[in-house]
C-alpha cells in the first residue's frame, strides 16, 4: 500500500498546532478588511479578539477562496516526496474552493501521473470540517488505505452534524440568509436563529429561539436526539464560537456531563476569519456524528 498524506484548508477552523499534530498541510483562504488582503492563517499572526474587535468597530470584511496556484504549493512537496494525496475541501455549498481544488488536482496530475491525487468535498464547514479531517486522520492511522478512506468520507460526511446559533443577525442579513426586516425585528426581540448545514453543504435556518439560553439548549437537545449511539456516543465532539466563550464553555459542560463516553474532552475553537467574516461575533456551533444523515 502506497503511503499518502491528507490535506485540507484553513476553513476547517482548528488550530495550526492541531493540524501539525495531525500531519496535515493546509491551504489558506483570504479575508479582506480595511482594504487589505490577509491570508487566513488560523490566528497565528493575530488573535480572534483583534479580528472581531475590528468588526465591532465597524469594519465589514469580505473573503476570497484559496486559488489553484496556492493549493498546488501545498500539494507539490507531498507529491514530489513520493506520497499519494487525499485533499478534503471546504463545502462546495458555501464556496468555490472546491473548483480550485479540482483545478489544482488536474495541474498536479499532469506533473505527477504516477501518484494518486484525490479531492473530496467535505460538505462541511468550520470546526465541523475540522472534525471530519481529524476523523480521516484517525482512520488513516488505523490502517485505512487512500481508496477506502475516500469512499468512507463520501459515505459518512452527511452523518457529521452542524448545529449553531447567532445573536448577531446583521451579518446574516448581509449574506442574504436573513431579510432586512427579519434581522431588525429579530435583533429587537433577541431572537436567535438556530441553523444547520443541509445535505448540499449549505446553511439553513431551522428554528428561531427566543434568547441565547434557549438557543444554546436547542443545540444540546439536537445532539442528545441525534448523536450516534445516543448517550453512549463515543466519537469526538467540537464546539466553535465567535467571541462567545462563556456560552461555548457552558455547552461543553452540558455535553461532557450527558455523554460520559466521549472520545476525549470537547474541543473548543474560535471561528476563523473567513467564516467569521460572514457570521460576525455572537455565534456558537456544535459538531458531532449522528446515526441519521443530513437532509434538505
Amino acid at each position: 500500500m502506497a503511503e499518502y498524506k491528507i490535506t485540507c484548508c484553513s476553513t476547517a477552523d482548528i488550530s495550526e498546532e492541531h493540524l501539525k499534530k495531525l500531519g496535515c498541510a493546509y491551504g489558506k483562504y483570504h479575508y479582506i478588511i480595511d482594504g487589505k488582503d490577509y491570508p487566513d492563517d488560523l490566528y497565528v499572526s493575530a488573535p480572534p479578539s483583534e479580528f472581531y474587535g475590528k468588526i465591532d468597530a465597524g469594519a465589514m470584511p469580505t473573503t476570497a477562496q484559496v486559488t489553484p496556484e496556492e493549493l498546488c504549493e501545498v500539494f507539490e512537496p507531498i507529491l514530489a516526496a513520493g506520497y499519494d494525496l487525499l485533499h478534503i475541501e471546504f463545502s462546495s455549498g458555501l464556496s468555490g474552493g472546491w473548483q480550485s481544488a479540482q483545478a489544482a488536482r488536474d495541474i498536479m496530475a499532469k506533473k505527477y501521473p504516477k501518484r494518486k491525487i484525490y479531492v473530496v468535498d467535505s460538505l462541511a464547514a468550520s470546526s465541523g470540517y475540522g472534525l471530519l479531517v481529524d476523523k480521516a486522520v484517525e482512520l488513516k492511522n488505523g490502517g485505512m488505505d487512500i481508496d477506502e478512506l475516500k469512499s468512507w468520507i463520501e459515505d459518512n460526511r452527511l452523518n457529521l452534524r452542524h448545529w449553531f446559533y447567532s445573536t448577531n443577525l446583521m451579518h446574516f442579513k448581509r449574506g442574504g440568509r436573513v431579510s432586512g426586516p427579519s434581522a431588525a425585528i429579530g435583533t429587537m426581540l433577541k431572537i436567535c436563529p438556530v441553523m444547520d448545514v443541509n445535505d448540499e453543504g449549505k446553511l439553513i435556518v431551522r428554528e428561531k429561539a427566543l434568547g441565547r439560553k434557549k438557543a444554546l439548549k436547542s443545540l444540546f437537545e439536537h445532539m442528545r436526539e441525534q448523536a450516534q449511539d445516543g448517550l453512549d456516543y463515543c466519537e469526538k465532539c467540537y464546539i466553535c464560537h465567535s467571541m462567545m466563550e462563556e456560552d461555548a464553555n457552558t455547552l461543553k459542560a452540558m455535553v461532557e456531563e450527558a455523554f460520559p463516553r466521549l472520545n476525549g474532552s470537547v474541543e473548543i475553537n474560535p471561528i476563523g476569519t473567513v467564516i467569521g467574516s460572514h457570521t460576525g461575533p455572537g455565534t456558537v456551533a456544535l459538531f458531532f456524528f449522528s446515526t441519521d444523515k443530513r437532509t434538505k
